[in-house]
């Protein structure tokens, strides 16, 4: 969260303390100038109704209070004020001021004792709430995320009443407003990305940014929120993090655009095109009018199959690649490998999935390897010798021939079985991965 919406929070008083009263001398029946009035360019607190002190005595105090230009004396003054006047109606405007006074001294333990003191006149008070939601939130711990959603829920709760301050244009009040949701809202939708409240964390974050679309501490959340969201929105996802790349420096930069083009990878299918969603994204706040990225649609098993017939003469595919037209091809392509391949004597390389003397149960495709699953039964042509006996789960070299299969699950029975020596290399290249079968 940018700096200067801290300094809303923090700094309010400090810019009234060069503000002057509008009557600076009591009369009979003062009228008190709010404690909050401030130039235009500053954010003053809510009020409920007009303020009068009506005790010239008391009016002073505050009054006097109010204009010390030094941070401590000003601290002194409300302080005195507070103790003599505990009940006076300006409580919270003295308490506001003395909370910027504390923070321009350092004293951040008596910044939040203020803030604390400020619930206690005022449940409903902005700048306590929007501090304690600021402060929460930049623990980065879950509890104090928590802490910081129930702050920031207060807050936009207050924030649908809250009168428009005297003395402060419309435009003023409502850019002050602006400031305080987005406080709130980046706060709220944090919270819910920690819990995994992805549509919450969508719509707060949203909020937050489409007030402030350069703060990277919302922009980023956001585009998490979008991709890690079920199902993910990777479109408004990728913008995000994109627009979050631009606003980065450094190492940051190159981390938040690494992942950006991996998830753009996976989603578009390759790089092409990510430059172009960078651009926009950094010449464009939010996304803009008929923004859209293409979804990469694998080919179906089938498809795979059908451009490996097309593409491949059968004697030169792997074992793996026969698998694949054979359980998943269509008919007139599987007839093709199969009529290839059937009744050819063959020389291969796979692993012993189980041993017997006359029966071999063979993983030949490197899945099926990884899987430690059968995919090929080898009917030796005679009986094993025990010295020669393979152990289950070493590689071995064989020889056989292809007499029938099923496609699912796929088994293909191999007649005439022979064990080759490693003398004599397989004429089949080495096992490859079956092509992804994922739709």
């Amino acid at each position: 969260m940018k700096t200067s919406l801290l300094a809303i929070v923090l700094t309010f008083a400090g810019i009234a303390l060069g503000q002057q009263p509008a009557t600076t001398q009591p009369q009979t029946q003062p009228q008190t100038q709010p404690a909050g009035a401030q130039p235009a360019q500053a954010a003053a607190p809510p009020a409920q109704q007009k303020k009068e002190i009506k005790d010239p005595a008391e009016y002073n105090a505050y009054v006097g209070a109010l204009q010390q230009q030094d941070p401590s004396a000003k601290i002194s003054g409300m302080e005195a004020f507070l103790i003599q006047y505990p009940n006076s109606v300006m409580k919270e405007d003295a308490l506001e001021a003395l909370m910027g006074a504390y923070q321009q001294t350092g004293n951040q333990a008596k910044v939040m004792d203020t803030v604390q003191r400020l619930l206690q006149a005022n449940p409903n008070n902005l700048r306590a709430l929007a501090l304690l939601a600021y402060i929460d939130r930049a623990k980065g711990t879950a509890d104090g995320l928590a802490e910081g959603a129930k702050y920031a829920a207060r807050g936009l709760d207050a924030l649908k009443t809250a009168p428009k301050p005297d003395g402060m244009s419309e435009a003023d009040f409502d850019k002050l407003k602006k400031q305080m949701t987005d406080i709130f809202d980046g706060t709220a939708g944090m919270a819910a990305l920690q819990s995994k409240d992805y549509p919450t964390a969508e719509t707060d974050l949203r909020a937050a940014v489409e007030i402030e679309p350069n703060d990277i501490q919302n922009v980023y959340p956001l585009g998490l929120a979008y991709l890690t969201a079920t199902p993910p929105d990777q479109v408004n996802g990728l913008f995000f993090i994109a627009r979050a790349a631009s606003l980065a420096s450094g190492a940051g930069q190159a981390q938040i655009t690494a992942y950006g083009k991996s998830q753009y990878v996976k989603y578009h299918g390759s790089d092409q095109g990510w430059t172009d969603v960078l651009a926009a994204a950094k010449a464009n706040p939010l996304p803009p009018q008929g923004f859209t990225i293409t979804q990469y649609v694998p080919p179906t098993p089938a498809q795979q199959a059908a451009d490996l017939v097309k593409n491949k003469a059968p004697k030169d595919m792997s074992f793996a690649e026969w698998e694949l037209v054979l359980s998943a091809g269509k008919p007139e392509d599987a007839d093709k490998v199969w009529s290839a391949i059937k009744g050819i004597s063959l020389q291969m390389e796979g692993q012993v999935i189980k041993a017997s003397p006359t029966e071999l149960d063979i993983a030949g495709s490197e899945d099926d390897i990884e899987k430690k699953q059968a995919d090929i039964t080898l009917t030796m042509s005679g009986t094993i010798p025990p010295k020669l006996m393979p152990q289950e789960g070493s590689t071995l070299d064989f020889e056989g021939t292809p007499a029938s299969y099923t496609a699912s699950p796929f088994m293909m029975t191999m007649e005439k079985g022979a064990l080759l020596t490693k003398a004599a290399p397989p004429k089949k290249p080495p096992v490859h991965h079956r092509p992804s079968q994922n739709q």
